[in-house]
């Protein structure tokens, strides 16, 4: 299943699969043009393979062209990206285009910025499940072209065992003992945790990944010398940009932060089409 080319389907029938009156009206016939998208800001690119296949999907004869790939930085000014081909087809996709790239390179630019802010280079910075529903696939592509890591894509390719599930399974072993006698030898068991108490239970219960959940710095500390390196320790909750080094700084192994994509800001693009 191509999931990138359903979202950019859908996309563009939200848009103009119903047709366009205003450019149809004022092109009956065919004409050639050229498009070119230019940065009104500084930014980390993502989401120009998405760009390419908007116009490929509307007319596959429209030659696009970039001098830039995902994760390089683009000056405010420069041109990112150009289309030559048909005039409907480039107006057409003009402005699903834009929101595809403002989106994703918005969340590269973000996360660039988590990523140069973080001082310890053992520490890794990754992503959560808390996405734009039915973006998750180019968001996380966009987190990993600012510099950032991926956590789990979805429910089927990690287990973390949340406060939710141990409720219902009755306690932090129950919750263990159930997911282990199912799940591969291949696949690390993760149970969050928010005080010491659950901690040491996570520990018993052999998790070999223990996530600290909204736990305050000297909690944290705590938890890593008792843990003691029999398990990867991650730090999720409260994470920005003014706690990210005091939260690295714990101890811990890897930090979570849902900010780098639900937090991110669409950057400045416009695109320019003119007739040849």
């Amino acid at each position: 299943m191509d999931m990138t080319e359903q979202i950019i389907q859908l996309a563009l029938f939200e848009d103009s699969g119903l047709g366009d009156i205003t450019t149809e009206s004022i092109l009956p016939s065919p004409r050639n043009g050229k498009g070119v998208i230019i940065a009104k800001e500084s930014l980390v690119l993502a989401g120009i393979g998405v760009a390419v296949k908007v116009f490929a999907l509307l007319n596959p004869s429209i030659v696009c062209t970039s001098a830039f790939k995902d994760g390089e930085v683009v000056q405010k000014g420069e041109v990112i990206f150009e289309a030559d081909g048909d005039l409907l087809c480039l107006l057409k996709g003009e402005r699903v285009a834009l929101n595809f790239l403002q989106r994703l390179s918005g969340i590269a630019t973000l996360t660039r910025t988590f990523v140069e802010t973080l001082s310890n280079p053992k520490v890794r910075l990754t992503d959560t499940r808390k996405t734009t529903p039915g973006f998750r696939i180019l968001e996380k592509e966009a987190v990993r072209a600012g510099g950032g890591f991926n956590h789990r894509y979805s429910l089927y390719d990690g287990i973390l065992i949340k406060d939710n599930h141990i409720a219902v399974a009755g306690g932090i072993e129950n919750a263990v003992r159930a997911v282990r006698a199912r799940a591969s030898h291949l696949m690390k068991i993760e149970v969050e945790v928010s005080n010491m108490e659950e901690v040491r239970k996570a520990i018993a219960a052999d998790a070999e990944v223990i996530m600290l959940d909204n736990m305050d710095l000297d909690a944290m500390k705590a938890a890593v010398v008792y843990i003691g390196g029999r398990a990867i320790v991650e730090a999720s909750g409260n994470v920005s940009l003014s706690t990210l080094n005091a939260i690295a700084a714990t101890g811990v192994d890897v930090i979570s932060c849902g900010a780098l994509t639900h937090q991110a800001r669409s950057v400045d693009l416009s695109m320019r089409i003119n007739p040849v």
